[in-house]
């Protein structure tokens, strides 16, 4: 019983983060984090619309040489 979970210290620790990191900054950080997933998605998007077919991956295995055991 006189051990903590890690519940308990999870608790604390955002309590101290809100303490002492300020109310401001957990909001600025996931608005930060979303925006930084915003952009990959748009990027995605971009990049598919650039008429890729798929990655350079699958281009590179057509032209690679064929192994003489597989016949």
């Amino acid at each position: 019983m006189g051990g903590l979970s890690i519940w308990h210290w999870l608790i604390v620790l955002a309590v101290v983060l809100v303490l002492f990191g300020g109310g401001g900054k957990i909001p600025k950080l996931m608005r930060d984090m979303g925006q930084g997933i915003t952009a990959f998605k748009k990027g995605l998007k971009e990049e598919k619309k650039d008429g890729e077919s798929g990655p350079a991956i699958e281009n590179a295995d057509a032209s690679a040489p064929k192994d003489k055991a597989a016949g």
